[in-house]
């Protein structure tokens, strides 16, 4: 009796075992039945799609009377929805709040990652499965990023810069506090060798790129937009020593000149571009630059700067430079320079992020092309080209839908309903 005893407990612990596996197996399968999905690459809407996810990535895609459905799989239905790949935020500040001037200096790092924390679920809500954080405190965005990866707190992927690199008095230095506080931010430098070091630096404690600061800018107290701040051979030092240990490099570039010397130098995007000329359109087009414009930004600074507080030393800049922008930008769309899609999320209130298509359009690209700015492109820009930003066998889980066509209308993209990514939905308005 004892013998068949314990062959009935070992018979039943194996049958939980492998019944336990079969639902952890079967957990990881999803499929998505879709009443249309989008081709970002075409801009087809294909009708009646079916994209299976197993362990996180696209196992297939395609019509759903060939589709096969393995067994076990989680089955969800958007029979009237639109997919598409989650979207990517190329130049985003997850760890910062709509705070400008002397209000930066009451919030600690501490406090800036619990912000990021926030700020990262919202985006995530929003659609945008995949950011590049582009500047951060005392790497408050490596902190945020890891934890994102540990499943720690919900949130987009994330690659992360740390502190931008700038020149001592510049856009990335701390200005606000006179000479007897000996003020000066974690990413300043002002020779080569001093800015090869800063590099190796930010990499040693986590950077996925490199940020600098090659002009002045708008929320930055005593510096001007179109100078240029680091030289060109200091910009080729920062280049050379990121790409030679595996980085790319970001440039936050408003003034001509710095955009041309930032693109020779070889960084891989200018960030901004507002007095961008014929001169650097032709120096990045050569060079193949992304340009990331941040355009959403203007319009919700000047509509809330009573609300914000915006101090009149910086308001003075921003009413100088969002016009030209505007103008600048748009001829460089019409002058066929690459695009990726970016917001500068922390200008403005973050998860609002999809306002930026709407004025790309604007601007002159068709929503396809703004489309394929925070997919493909972005993608590219990025490093994971084949994972973000496609719905493809390989790529990434991370799948948003929406009602309609954004191709007809792209501000549709900001009322995003199902947000998955990794296979695992963090949002279904669909299912209520």
């Amino acid at each position: 009796m004892k013998g068949i005893l314990h062959t009935v407990l070992a018979v039943a612990a194996a049958l939980a075992f492998f019944g336990q596996s079969a639902a952890q197996q079967s957990s990881n399968l999803v499929a998505i039945h879709a009443g249309h999905l989008l081709d970002v690459k075409t801009g087809k809407l294909l009708p009646d799609q079916t994209i299976v996810i197993e362990d996180g990535r696209i196992a297939s895609v395609g019509n759903s009377s060939a589709a096969r459905v393995p067994a076990g799989a989680t089955v969800i239905d958007l029979p009237n929805a639109t997919v598409l790949p989650g979207l990517i935020d190329a130049h985003t500040h997850l760890t910062m709040d709509p705070k400008f001037g002397y209000e930066e200096l009451g919030i600690s790092v501490p406090r800036e990652t619990l912000t990021g924390a926030k700020n990262a679920r919202v985006t995530l809500q929003a659609g945008f499965t995949t950011v590049r954080n582009v500047a951060a405190d005392g790497y408050s965005d490596v902190a945020l990023r890891d934890a994102i990866n540990a499943c720690d707190v919900p949130g987009p992927r994330m690659l992360v810069s740390g502190p931008p690199l700038g020149i001592t008095g510049g856009h990335a230095d701390n200005n606000l506090l006179p000479f007897e506080y000996h003020a000066k931010e974690e990413g300043i430098c002002d020779s080569p060798w001093a800015c090869r070091e800063k590099v190796r630096e930010n990499i040693k404690y986590g950077a996925d790129l490199i940020k600098i600061m090659a002009s002045g800018g708008v929320l930055s107290k005593g510096d001007d937009p179109q100078a240029s701040q680091f030289t060109l051979e200091e910009m080729k030092a920062i280049v050379e020593e990121s790409h030679r240990l595996g980085r790319k490099v970001a440039a936050h570039a408003h003034g001509a000149q710095a955009i041309l010397w930032a693109s020779e130098a070889g960084v891989d995007s200018i960030e901004h571009g507002s007095y961008i000329d014929d001169a650097a359109i032709a120096e990045m087009k050569k060079d193949g630059t992304y340009l990331v414009p941040t355009l959403y930004l203007g319009d919700w600074m000047l509509d809330n700067a009573g609300l914000t507080h915006l101090p009149d030393f910086l308001l003075v800049k921003a009413k100088a430079v969002i016009p030209a922008a505007r103008k600048n930008i748009a001829h460089a769309f019409a002058s066929g320079v690459k695009v990726a899609f970016g917001t500068d999320a922390a200008v403005y209130p973050h998860g609002m992020n999809a306002h930026e298509f709407a004025v790309m359009v604007k601007l002159g690209l068709t929503p396809l092309q703004s489309i394929q700015a925070a997919t493909l492109s972005a993608a590219d820009l990025m490093g994971w080209a084949g994972k973000a930003g496609t719905l493809q066998p390989g790529a990434w889980g991370d799948i948003i839908a929406v009602d309609g066509d954004p191709v007809q209308d792209v501000t549709i993209l900001q009322h995003v309903k199902f947000v998955m990514k990794a296979g695992e939905v963090v949002k279904n308005e669909y299912a209520k």
